[in-house]
C-alpha cells in the first residue's frame, strides 16, 4: 500500500466522528462553512479576502510557561475571559468548557482551551494553578494565563472582540464577559457563543466538528493531488 494512501486512511479514522456528524446534520458532502467574525478587506491582489485574527500575545500560565500565539499555530481553540474568585458567571463557564474538554479529548491536542484572568493582581501563577486543579482540568489541552492586565484586556476587546467599551487596562478598567470564542487555526475567529448556556455551548461543540471536519477534508484533498 502506498504510504499517501496509508496516510489518507489513518487521517479518515482520526477525524471520522466530525466528518460523519457533518453529513449527518446538513444531508450532504457539500457542508456549510462556518463563518468569519469582524471587519475584513480585500488583498492587494484584489482577489483574496483578508479576515480579521488574533493578534500576536506572551502570557504565562498555571505551570509557569510562557504561552505564545505561536503554541497554537495549526490548533482549534477556545478562548474566554474569567477570573479565579469569581462567585456569579465563572464556575458556570468552566462547567461548559469541561465540556468541551470531554468531548474533544479525542482529538490528542488540536483542540485547545485558551482561558485569560481579567485580574491578574490577584490570579497569580499558584492561584491558577490551585484553580485548574480544582475545576479538573487537562493541562495538556487547556492553558489559564495571567500576564499584564493592559495586553489581557487589548487582546479582549482588538482580537477576540468580546467587549467593544474602551479602556486603558487601569485599575479602574474591568472586564467581565461570558462570552467563548472559536478560533481557527489561521487565527480568524469562527463564532462566538454564550458560555452561561447550554444551548449555545451546544452550538460551539457542534461548530468545533464542523471547522474539524472542514480542515480534514481540505488536507485529504490537498493529499490527493500531492500523488
Amino acid at each position: 500500500m502506498k504510504k499517501g494512501t496509508v496516510l489518507i486512511i489513518l487521517l479518515f479514522i482520526l477525524t471520522f466522528p466530525s466528518v460523519l456528524y457533518v453529513i449527518l446534520a446538513t444531508g450532504e458532502t457539500n457542508f456549510i462553512r462556518l463563518p468569519y467574525i469582524g471587519e475584513r478587506e480585500l488583498a492587494a491582489n484584489g482577489k483574496d479576502t483578508i479576515y480579521h485574527s488574533v493578534q500576536p500575545f506572551s502570557f504565562i500560565n498555571q505551570d509557569g510557561k510562557t504561552i505564545t500565539d505561536k503554541d497554537y499555530d495549526g490548533k482549534i481553540y477556545v478562548a474566554d475571559y474569567f477570573f479565579t474568585t469569581c462567585q456569579t458567571i465563572c464556575p458556570k463557564m468552566a462547567t461548559e468548557l469541561l465540556r468541551v474538554q470531554e468531548k474533544f479529548a479525542y482529538t490528542n491536542g488540536l483542540v485547545q482551551i485558551l482561558s485569560h484572568t481579567v485580574n491578574p493582581e490577584n490570579d497569580s501563577v499558584p492561584v491558577l494553578k490551585s484553580y485548574s486543579e480544582m475545576i479538573h482540568a487537562d493541562n495538556s489541552m487547556w492553558n489559564f494565563v495571567t500576564g499584564d492586565k493592559k495586553q489581557l484586556y487589548d487582546m479582549a476587546r482588538y482580537s477576540y472582540l468580546v467587549n467593544a467599551m474602551e479602556g486603558n487596562g487601569g485599575p479602574d478598567d474591568f472586564i467581565h464577559s461570558e462570552l467563548f470564542v472559536l478560533v481557527d487555526k489561521e487565527k480568524h475567529i469562527r463564532g462566538i457563543y454564550d458560555g452561561t448556556d447550554i444551548k449555545a455551548v451546544n452550538d460551539l461543540l457542534d461548530d468545533i466538528k464542523v471547522l474539524i471536519a472542514e480542515y480534514a477534508i481540505k488536507e485529504t484533498k490537498d493529499k490527493e493531488e500531492l500523488e
